[in-house]
């Protein structure tokens, strides 16, 4: 029995019969280097696993020299797709001296009847592959691994719903005898929802008669889910919303409510604390200690297996609050109906985890006398930076005043920025395009996103100009194909991110899609009809690969580690980390070529 290592993916998927079954069938064989190991066109007769050398995929489909595709190292495997197909699509050849454990095609075959999973695995695309990745290393966390895939239907609890009629006194009554905090009324275009703090405030303070209809107080402005949507979704959008309750509906029918409590329970205790602290923090002072406690957040959460989607969302939500409540601390409540606070960049889109630069900008009615503005500003910039967020290096913050205007003003500068076309207007308008409402009104900021599509959605020529900065930066692959291993790592921020997220971002632009963040844009154009679902897919998980790979550097930065964050050293990523990274590099450049087509950049 050869002694090989069979715990990393997709031997894990076997049981230990099954890795006993692999380590007896396996033999050790040489390759020289330059030898083909596997012709296309082969028949595959083996699975072979690197022990020490290395492997060139080689494409010889097209005239002239073989283009190199694909590079296997130690721990790699290849040829069981040439067993699944057949034969071999590609020729694989040593490129030195190699070593490679030979598993035969009868026993890779019988495993793959026993073991189903092992025998998915080779044949799912990026996505899957990712899934797999998230729970290998969720081993140990299984518990939030497992709540990451918990739906709203299993934590909702069924829904009392009273009738039209209904009165505060039976209200109370049913509250009283079911044993709940709140009940869902009908109303006239939907069903309402009324808590014992409504019904106490009611009677109490407000000095309602016992026998009114209690869907006069009931709030018919209800936060909603559906019963197959992920629990963290719901969990996030009960933070962002500043609500303890989501009603889940099936075909516009209540069929459940999920509280906080219930979804926190789910998750680790240490976001029910951190998000307490939050909503709990009365002054500045409180709400930066309840900060702080951000990153051990985010290192306990991917400890646990949680997804990057996830941390994504719960942190964004959890910086909206931050600097929601900042504002509400700082700013005179008289200004806040008539003024729009943004958050922009990854802010916007809910992709910053760790704080990063501030950028933000404001909103204001146009006949507002707002004598103190600048003053206060500055003061609320200042305090953003007593709470983490450094500011911005290009001044993209209120504290500058070219970031704050009137209404007219904001289209004055977008008609100036699609005009010029220059790259800091271009950067301009990227920037507003992913702004989200943070505090005060949001109609200021949903009638200035309705001008600027208006101006820019059917401008051929400045989404031509839009569109060139994707291929500013190369993709981190060599010619042949496999990943670039600078001693110093590859940014994947400029090689990987930026191009999936400002690619979204103009196609989004030109379909009138108004969502900010990148994995609901590419879900909204799908449904338009301008991306296959498929790759949409793996444009996301490419997307969340990229984000977990840059997260990781940032928190081993934030522990003293030396280099840059957005820098990922190959050579110290595992085998399955390697390849899913050149593939996800692959879809990558796949995008840029497909906008490079649609928006004419190859005559730029």
């Amino acid at each position: 029995m050869v002694d090989v290592d069979l715990s990393q993916l997709p031997f894990s998927l076997l049981d230990d019969a099954g890795r006993n079954r692999v380590s007896g069938s396996l033999d050790l064989v040489y390759f020289d280097r330059d030898e083909i190991i596997l012709e296309a066109g082969q028949a595959g007769e083996n699975v072979f696993l690197i022990h020490k050398g290395e492997v060139a995929e080689l494409d010889v489909t097209q005239p002239g020299e073989p283009e190199r595709i694909g590079h296997y190292t130690a721990g790699d495997l290849f040829g069981a797709i040439s067993i699944l197909h057949g034969q071999s699509r590609y020729r694989f050849c040593a490129e030195q001296q190699t070593l490679c454990y030979l598993l035969p095609r009868a026993e890779f075959l019988a495993l793959c009847d026993d073991y189903p999973a092992f025998a998915e695995s080779f044949r799912r695309n990026l996505a899957h592959k990712t899934r797999l990745l998230a729970a290998q290393r969720a081993s140990g966390g299984s518990a939030m691994a497992g709540a990451m895939l918990a739906r709203t239907r299993e934590c909702m609890r069924r829904p009392h719903l009273l009738a039209k009629t209904a009165t505060i006194t039976e209200a109370v009554a049913t509250l009283d005898a079911q044993h709940v905090d709140s009940l869902l009324v009908e109303g006239e275009s939907g069903a309402g929802m009324v808590t014992k703090t409504d019904l106490l405030n009611a009677l109490v303070l407000e000095k309602w008669p016992q026998d009114a209809p209690v869907r006069s107080i009931a709030n018919f402005a209800l936060v909603t889910a559906r019963p197959d949507q992920y629990l963290f979704e719901a969990l996030v959008a009960m933070t962002r919303h500043r609500v303890e309750r989501i009603v889940v509906m099936e075909d516009s029918t209540p069929v459940g409510v999920v509280e906080l409590t219930d979804a926190l329970s789910h998750f680790s205790s240490r976001s029910h604390v951190v998000s307490l602290r939050v909503e709990q923090a009365d002054d500045l002072a409180s709400l930066s200690e309840a900060s702080r406690l951000m990153p051990d957040l985010v290192r306990g959460l991917m400890a646990q297996g949680a997804k990057p989607r996830f941390v994504m969302g719960l942190l964004a939500a959890l910086n909206g609050r931050i600097i929601g409540k900042t504002w509400d601390f700082l700013i005179d409540e008289r200004y806040h109906g008539a003024s729009c606070l943004m958050v922009m960049g990854s802010e916007g889109r809910g992709e910053q985890v760790l704080k990063t630069d501030q950028d933000n900008g404001l909103i204001l009615e146009d006949d507002l006398a707002w004598p103190e503005l600048e003053e206060r500003m500055r003061a609320f910039s200042d305090a953003l930076l007593e709470l983490g967020y450094p500011p911005c290096p290009g001044g993209i913050m209120v504290s500058n005043p070219q970031w704050v205007g009137g209404e007219t003003q904001w289209r004055e500068r977008i008609e100036t920025w699609a005009r010029r076309c220059d790259a800091d207007s271009l950067m301009n308008l990227a920037i507003l395009l992913d702004a989200q409402a943070m505090a005060g009104n949001p109609a200021l900021l949903a009638r200035l996103r309705d001008a600027l599509f208006e101006r820019c959605a059917g401008d051929e020529i400045l989404l031509s100009h839009f569109a060139r900065p994707v291929l500013r930066f190369s993709t981190p692959l060599t010619l042949f194909g496999s990943l670039k291993k600078p001693q110093h790592g590859i940014d994947i921020k400029k090689g990987g991110i930026f191009p999936v997220v400002h690619g979204v971002r103009v196609m989004a632009l030109e379909r009138n899609i108004t969502v900010t963040s990148t994995l609901e844009r590419l879900d909204a154009l799908v449904a338009d009809g301008r991306l296959e679902a498929r790759f949409a897919e793996d444009l996301g998980e490419a997307l969340s690969l990229f984000t977990e790979l840059r997260l990781k550097q940032q928190l081993e930065r934030l522990d003293g580690k030396e280099g840059e964050p957005d820098r990922v050293v190959v050579q110290e990523l595992s085998s399955l980390e390697r390849d899913l990274l050149r593939e996800a590099l692959h879809i990558v450049k796949d995008f840029k070529q497909r906008l490079s087509h649609r928006y004419h950049l190859e005559y730029a």
